[in-house]
């Protein structure tokens, strides 16, 4: 475990560091795969927003 000493014998603990990796960008399918779920939410909300209308 990673701590130092302080002044008066006070142990001051530090978290670990996780590693550190580059983000990649998405590739065409996952692109895709955005598009579709994106297109998905709105279909539920415009249906939910139809429901509610309508119901009221």
């Amino acid at each position: 475990m990673r701590y130092t000493t302080e002044e008066g014998g006070r142990l001051n603990n530090f978290a670990i560091e996780p590693k550190m990796y580059k983000a990649e960008p998405p590739t065409k399918v996952q692109q895709r795969n955005y598009i579709f779920l994106g297109i998905g939410a709105l279909a539920l909300v415009a249906t939910l927003m139809f429901v509610a209308v309508s119901v009221s």
